[in-house]
Order: structure tokens, then C-alpha cells, then sequence
């Protein structure tokens, strides 16, 4: 008797449901001391929680120190760290030069009451890498910077309507990765089908005269989907020919190259916000852009926009920043990292045609996430074809062999990565394909 597709897409399932519910019942049997303090954290957080994506079930692991790039839990279990702080921990744990920039820091006070000379040479470093940035201010987080920026945008424009675009995230309060989220900020949103030049075109002429901005992820973060360089281009020619302007969230993608994503395919927005690792590892976030459009924050003038934050200049961030961006994570540092990420991907994706699996791994440079499926991704609803019970297999079977990862999928490289620590994820993943062939083998 031949079974149909459909049955047996439906055993499969059922059998990638008991091998995952076998991993996970593994996963909580080796790790009591994280499920102890994970009890005892939802006393005082809801859920045990106070940062969402961190959470998954059974319950997370609890991470007790790093160093280099590798991470230690509270059992004691060390894993090489593939998750790299979602794009943030570019460094690793306790670089040496950023360290010394934070003692330093430390030693000559923190809570200073005013400017100081860290926060003009952070700026002028940003000002240098980024191809769109003439003016920049500083937040604290990627969240605040582009809250930031669309309200730059509407006093610029005089306009209240912004376009993103489906399975983006620029922050807790602008959320769209599962349509908008009931926390975001109550701005008037028109989301657009991300990498579909048509849709988006017609969008945009349907309210060109009440578009303040098009904001949009160079990269997807959630799935690691790259925009077509033609998709961006005919964003930047729409926002001009409507009066719009084009914002590139580059909190993660500004990784990429030297100058970021921007710089790479030589599409320059009129704002950029940037946050994670730029700030040396400490809360950082920042938004710049055109002359014009940043002198609206200038206090010496009348009417000036006004943004304050205690901590947009401490001198933590300011400090260790500078050390990062000019001492680390230098341009040299960023284009061998980006190599690294490209080849690695390159060799897993070989590997996984190699074994007929329905496993593919999507991204740019340093920046690269794992999807159970083979079909073409060029937005969100391809990757929703994947398998999620085949995806958090993957999570655990990768954590059982010591690599840490997101359970999403999500990998960032950080700079002490080196070829052993490639060649071992690169072993795990062979493994992985090998041990579940029968789950992930490619429907014929």
C-alpha cells in the first residue's frame, strides 16, 4: 500500500513530536539548578520573565558567566555561544580592551551631570562608518531610537502615516513580526509584503501625500530574510518621488560591514537608527541621518524638537563604545567577521543538499538563521512553511551538544569565533542531519 503525501507529511509530523518531546524531557533532566531558579524567578516576574524572546518551555536555561565565546549555565554545561547576544555580543564576554575602557570609566565617576568628551568622539566615529549619517543622537536602546526617529520624521514631514512592513521588528512598541502588536505605539501603520515591489509601489502611491516615512529592516531579523537590493532602491526612489523619507533600522544589520548594510549595496537612507554592539556591549541605541532632518534636535535653536534620557551620554556606554568601534570591531574586523559568516553558511547549505534534507539556513555575512524547510525564502509566509516541531529539535539537539543558539533558530557570530569553534557547529549540524534523516528528509 503506497501512502499519499499527505499521510505521510502527517507521520512524519507525529514522529518529529515524540523525538522533540524525547529532547525536551532530556533538556529538564539535565538541568535542575536552571529549572530551580527558574521557579523561583516567577515569584517576582511574571512567567519568571522580564525579556520575552529569552523565554521557551519547558523553561530556559540560566546562564551563569561567559567568557570569550563561550557561555556556562548554572548546571555547569558550557556551550560554544552561536547566539552572540541577538547581534548585541559582536565582542564576545569580557573583551580586554572594552573592559579597560569600563574600569576606566568607572574610576573617573559615572554620574557626571553633563557633557563630556566620550560622547563627541562615540558620534564622530558613528558619523565616519555610516554613509547616511551626518548628525546622530544617542538612547538607550534600538526600541528608542526608532520611537525617535518616526517622530523626527513627522515634524520633517508634517505628516502622521508610517509604511512597514509584514514579519518586522523595530522594538517592543513596533512589533509587526505576527501583524501589529497590541503594544505598539499608536501611529497610523500601512503594512507592506516585504520583498514585493509591485504591492508595495501601489501602497505607497495610494498615500503618497500622507507618508511621513518608510521604515524598514535591510534584513529581516526575525528569520534572517535579506531584502532584494531592487526592493530597496524602489523604496528610495518612492520615498523621494513622494516627500517621504526612507529610514533603514540597521540596529542589527549595521554589523554587516564597516558601514553597514547601507554601505554594502550603496542604497542610503535619509535616517538610520543603530543599537546593540556599537555601544560596547552596553544598553546603546542610536538614530542620525540627513543634516536637515537632525538639526530639528538642535537646543540652540528656536523651536528645537526636544529629547532628553538620563543615561543617552553615560559615561559607561560612551567609553566602552569608543574602545569597540575603534579599537575591535574595527572595519578590517567587521569585513573578516562578515567572510567567516558567508563561508560558514555557504558550506552549511552544501551540507544539507548534500543529505537531501528540507533544511536551510538563510542570512548575510555574520548574521544567519536556520529554517526546516527547502523551498525559497524571500519573505515571512515562505519561512512559515517550515516545520517548527523539526526547528526546536534542532534548538535542543544543538544545546545537547554544547552549541547555544536561539530556539527560533537565530545565529550571530561574534569575533572570538574561530575555525574550530566553525568546524564543531558545523559537525553538530552534520550530526543533527544524520540522527533525524528520516525527519527531515526532503518529500519526494
Amino acid at each position: 500500500m503506497v501512502m499519499s503525501h499527505t499521510a505521510v507529511a502527517s507521520a512524519s509530523s507525529e514522529a518529529a513530536s515524540r523525538a522533540l518531546a524525547q529532547e525536551i524531557a532530556a533538556y529538564a533532566e539535565r538541568n535542575p539548578r536552571s529549572f530551580e531558579r527558574y521557579s523561583a524567578a516567577t515569584s517576582v516576574m511574571p512567567g519568571g520573565n522580564t525579556r520575552t524572546v529569552l523565554y521557551y518551555d519547558p523553561f530556559p536555561l540560566s546562564i551563569s558567566r561567559g567568557q570569550g565565546c563561550r557561555l556556562w549555565d548554572a548546571d555547569d554545561h558550557e556551550y560554544l555561544d552561536f547566539l552572540g547576544e541577538f547581534t548585541a555580543g559582536v565582542y564576545g564576554h569580557s573583551d580586554p580592551a572594552i573592559r579597560a575602557a569600563i574600569v576606566s570609566a568607572l574610576d573617573r565617576g559615572i554620574n557626571l551631570s553633563g557633557h563630556t568628551e566620550l560622547e563627541a568622539a562615540l558620534a564622530r566615529t558613528v558619523c565616519e562608518r555610516f554613509p547616511s549619517i551626518d548628525l546622530v543622537r544617542f538612547t538607550n536602546s534600538g526600541t528608542e531610537a526608532n520611537l525617535m526617529a518616526l517622530g523626527a520624521a513627522a515634524a520633517f514631514t508634517g505628516r502622521r502615516t508610517f509604511l512597514v512592513f509584514h514579519g518586522a521588528y523595530h522594538g517592543g512598541l513596533l512589533n509587526f513580526t505576527s501583524g501589529p502588536s497590541q503594544m505598539n505605539v499608536p501611529h497610523e501603520f500601512l503594512l507592506a509584503a516585504y520583498n514585493d515591489i509591485d504591492r508595495t509601489l501601489q501602497l505607497i502611491d495610494s498615500h503618497a501625500k500622507d507618508l511621513a516615512a518608510i521604515l524598514i529592516e535591510p534584513m529581516l531579523g526575525t528569520g534572517c530574510i535579506p531584502a532584494d537590493t531592487e526592493f530597496l532602491l524602489a523604496l528610495r526612489r518612492a520615498a523621494t518621488d513622494s516627500g517621504a523619507l526612507l529610514i533603514f533600522d540597521e540596529v542589527m544589520t549595521s554589523r554587516l560591514s564597516p558601514g553597514g548594510r547601507q554601505q554594502t549595496i550603496d542604497v542610503i537612507p535619509d535616517m538610520t537608527t543603530l543599537g546593540k554592539y556599537i555601544g560596547g556591549g552596553m544598553s546603546f541605541g542610536a538614530f542620525g541621518g540627513r543634516h536637515d532632518v537632525m538639526q530639528q534636535f538642535d537646543p540652540r535653536r528656536a523651536g528645537a524638537l526636544p529629547h532628553a534620557g538620563t543615561f543617552n551620554n553615560n559615561v559607561v556606554t560612551m567609553s566602552a563604545g569608543v574602545a569597540g568601534m575603534t579599537k575591535v570591531f574595527t572595519p578590517a574586523a567587521a569585513e573578516a567577521l562578515n567572510a567567516r559568516g558567508d563561508a560558514l553558511r555557504t558550506r552549511l547549505n552544501n551540507m544539507c543538499r548534500d543529505h537531501g534534507a528540507s533544511f536551510q539556513f538563510t542570512g548575510i555575512g555574520s548574521l544567519m538563521s536556520a529554517h526546516a524547510t527547502s523551498r525559497p525564502i524571500n519573505a515571512p509566509s515562505d519561512a512559515a512553511h517550515g516545520d517548527s516541531s523539526i526547528r526546536d529539535l534542532f534548538f535542543f539537539d544543538m544545546l545537547s551538544r554544547g552549541i547555544y543558539l536561539a530556539r527560533r533558530g537565530f545565529i550571530a557570530l561574534s569575533l572570538p569565533i574561530g575555525e574550530a569553534e566553525v568546524d564543531r557547529f558545523v559537525e553538530a549540524v552534520e550530526h543533527f542531519l544524520e540522527t533525524r534523516r528520516d525527519l527531515v528528509a526532503c518529500p519526494r
